[in-house]
Formats: C-alpha cells, sequence, structure tokens
C-alpha cells in the first residue's frame, strides 16, 4: 500500500524493493558496522525506504539527528511544495551521515529519497489502516460480489470507476445484473435472488422523489400499463420520457421503442381530467436494433447490460489487426502489439513528470497503457478527445502487472457512430 504512493515512486523505492523481495538482487545495509544503523532502520522493509517514519529513523540513526530535528525534517517533507523549506536540511544530513563513515553519493541519494517522501509518502500507520480497509474490500469483492457491487453503485460518483465499469467487471466475474424496472427496482441497486438489480437513481433526469412516488404507487397496486403509472405516481411526460429511454418501462410497454412511443403519447391532462384514464389503441413499433439500443443505453443510464460496444465492432478491428484485451493477456514482455478500447479513465498525477495514464475497456477486460510525455506533447488532441482510442506500443510484463507503452495513437470514435461513451478524466 505505502509502496504505490507518488512518495516511494518519486524517490526510487518501487524496483528496488519488488526485486529485492522477488530475490532478484541481495538485500544489502550499506554504512560501517555492516550496515547496522540502517539495519535498525531498513531492516523489515529490505533495505528500501518505504514508510515516512523511516526516513525519520534514517536521519536520527545515520546522521546524528536529534529527535526534534527528524521531526522538523518531518514537517519540512510535508511542507515541501508550499515553502520549498526541506533543502535547509540536505548540507545537514549529507555531512551527518559522511561523518560517520557513508560515501557521500549514497549519503546524497539518501537524501533524494526523503526528498521524494514529500510527494506524498505514507506514514505507517496510515498505510496499515489503508491496508486493511483494501484487504477487507478485496475480501467482500471475492465472496460477495453482488453485494460489492451493488453497494458501490449506490455510492457513486466516487473514485475512478464508473458505473459501467463496475457493472462490466463484476459481469466477467460471474454477477446477474438485472436491468432497471419501474415494477422491480428501488431508489438504490440492490440485492436480487443471487443478482443485482439496478436502481432507479441510474436513470439519467430522476429525482428521488419521482421514484418514492414510483414506488408508492406500485405498492399500493402494481400499475396496468405506462399511462396508469403516469397518472397514479404524478409523473409528468419528461419523466416518462427518461424512464422510456433507460427501457425502465419494459414491464409495460415492452421494447425501447414502444416505450418511448407510449411515454411520447401521454400529455399532462387538464385539472378536471387528473385521475381519469384514457384508454387509447396500442400501436405496434418494431424494435430497434441492438446497436440503436445500446446508444440509448449509455445516453440515458451509462451503462448497458447488452453486448460491450466493442463486441460489434470486432470484427471491423480485427481487419485493423487490433487485439482484444484477452488476446493481450499471453502477450510476451517486449512484443509489439496494437489495441483499441473505448477510453475509462485519464490520469495525469502531478507526480508523475508528464506522463499520462488511460484505461482502455472492451468486451473481455482493460488494458492500462502509459503515455510517455513527449507522446503526449506529440499528440495532444488525439490523447484529450478520443472515446474509442486505438494504440501501437511495447508490451510490457513484470510478472502478472501488465501495461500497453503507448507508441503511437489514432482516434477510431467515428466507428461509434454516435455510440455516448463518458470517460473519467483526472489531472
Amino acid at each position: 500500500v505505502a509502496l504505490v504512493r507518488p512518495g516511494p515512486i518519486q524517490g526510487g523505492a518501487v524496483h528496488p524493493y519488488l526485486n529485492r523481495r522477488q530475490g532478484k538482487v541481495p538485500v544489502t545495509f550499506p554504512g560501517p558496522e555492516d550496515g547496522k544503523a540502517l539495519r535498525e532502520a531498513l531492516g523489515r522493509t529490505m533495505g528500501v525506504p518505504i514508510f515516512q517514519e523511516q526516513c525519520m529513523q534514517i536521519a536520527i540513526l545515520s546522521a546524528g539527528f536529534t529527535p526534534g530535528e527528524a521531526d522538523g525534517l518531518r514537517r519540512a517533507m510535508a511542507a515541501w511544495k508550499r515553502h520549498g523549506n526541506l533543502q535547509k536540511y540536505e548540507e545537514r544530513l549529507v555531512n551527518g551521515m559522511t561523518a560517520r563513515g557513508y560515501e557521500v553519493a549514497f549519503a546524497q541519494s539518501v537524501f533524494e529519497q526523503i526528498k521524494g517522501f514529500s510527494s506524498y509518502g505514507f506514514p505507517e500507520s496510515h498505510a496499515a489502516s489503508f491496508a486493511l480497509l483494501v484487504y477487507d474490500s478485496a475480501w467482500i469483492k471475492c465472496h460477495y460480489p453482488a453485494e460489492f457491487l451493488a453497494a458501490l453503485l449506490n455510492s457513486q460518483p466516487m473514485g475512478f470507476y464508473t458505473p459501467s465499469q463496475l457493472v462490466q467487471d463484476a459481469r466477467r466475474h460471474g454477477v446477474e445484473v438485472r436491468p432497471i424496472d419501474v415494477l422491480h427496482s428501488q431508489w438504490d441497486s440492490t440485492i436480487e435472488g443471487e443478482g443485482v438489480r439496478l436502481g432507479l437513481h441510474l436513470v439519467n433526469g430522476i429525482r428521488k422523489d419521482a421514484a418514492g412516488r414510483i414506488l408508492a404507487a406500485r405498492d399500493e397496486q402494481a400499475p396496468r400499463n405506462a399511462q396508469d403509472l403516469a397518472r397514479r405516481a404524478r409523473l409528468d411526460p419528461l419523466q416518462m420520457k427518461q424512464l422510456a429511454a433507460a427501457d425502465a418501462l419494459a414491464g409495460l410497454s415492452g421494447h425501447r421503442r414502444q416505450q418511448v412511443w407510449d411515454a411520447a403519447a401521454l400529455q399532462t391532462p387538464p385539472e378536471l381530467l387528473k385521475g381519469a384514464p384514457i384508454e387509447e389503441a396500442p400501436l405496434a413499433l418494431p424494435e430497434a436494433p441492438e446497436g440503436e439500443a445500446i446508444v440509448w443505453d449509455y445516453a440515458s443510464t451509462g451503462l448497458t447490460l447488452r453486448r460491450h460496444p466493442l463486441a460489434l465492432l470486432r470484427a471491423e478491428l480485427a481487419k485493423r489487426r487490433l487485439l482484444s484485451a484477452e488476446q493481450l493477456k499471453d502477450a510476451p514482455n517486449g512484443r509489439l502489439v496494437r489495441h483499441c478500447g473505448v477510453v475509462t479513465l485519464r490520469q495525469q498525477p502531478g507526480t508523475a513528470s508528464g506522463v499520462v495514464f488511460v484505461s482502455l475497456e472492451d468486451e473481455t477486460g482493460v488494458v492500462q497503457v502509459i503515455v510517455w510525455r513527449h507522446l503526449r506533447e506529440r499528440q495532444r488532441h488525439v490523447l484529450a478527445n478520443a472515446r474509442l482510442l486505438a494504440v501501437r506500443g511495447v508490451w510490457q510484463r513484470e510478472g502478472e502487472v501488465t501495461n500497453l507503452i503507448a507508441g503511437h495513437l489514432e482516434d477510431l470514435t467515428p466507428l461509434l457512430r454516435g455510440l455516448s461513451t463518458v470517460s473519467r478524466d483526472f489531472h
């Protein structure tokens, strides 16, 4: 948990720690007396500073800082970005370490690691608390995936993951996800049998008070048709159209085109006729093709329970030699590959030296793409605006961790032909 923070990353601690843990390089403790001082501070983290407190321990044990001076160093690390007063400790630390038998280059590298921690390193207590939350969350996701999905959907908006990503991942892990339906859905997404019933909260434009009236009317008596629901739940034409667009009237009107037609036919009656049923002969419409239905899904709820949009484009993508996430799983490290996915996340951390991280999703999974600064500058427009992004680059694999290092980007958004997909961009 503490290792994948900007501090250790900037301080160059990540790969040294992983290489030592995997036995690729020996664990060493430089300095006098066979590294006694560093062994005391860094022994449990294999000679690599990971926690904020370890920086203070190094200063005390290896450079002769007093506890008060070490606390000042800690405060300076926390305030580095605002005041820049960490630099005044460099000479004190380097001189203190060299006076105690450490090489100058090593002492300077220790200061650089400490400076890296000023870019947000974790105290050990924080890391331990965070790790407990991570473990608990992972355990719940593994053993109670439906409940985990429902809880995250009901906590939106939050974090990096959109409802679409959460639902796609849950379905790939065997969770049955049932559609929004005015006859069955609550306001929140709920557990229904072994699956998850999506809630009315996911319908764009529908407020909680309107959903409450739907539930009250339903509890009183099951609606006979869309007009009966609108009358008894006091829903205006716009609200009915929003429900129809979300495919939430399927139990009353059938497929979405029929729902939209029925909703469009509803008009708010004059006060004298409120409560009076209006009987009209139904007009049967043909069902929309799958592509159109998926467009409606994304536009009205931000997700689809139909096929992933890229499943419809797979034949075309295959012609362009663009591999799926599933096909990339077995690709060896260093291979030149091509991939295409819907952009679900763009992230450019302030501590990443201009690197942009992009998440691409297709019907088989998610691929993490790393865009170095020089490519970002060269293809800024494509990177910032593409909804469907093709990437040519080098496949990087280290153990179970995989990334696609981008060499060239191509905007294939026109292939979506109006399919609405929204990414979450973090800067």
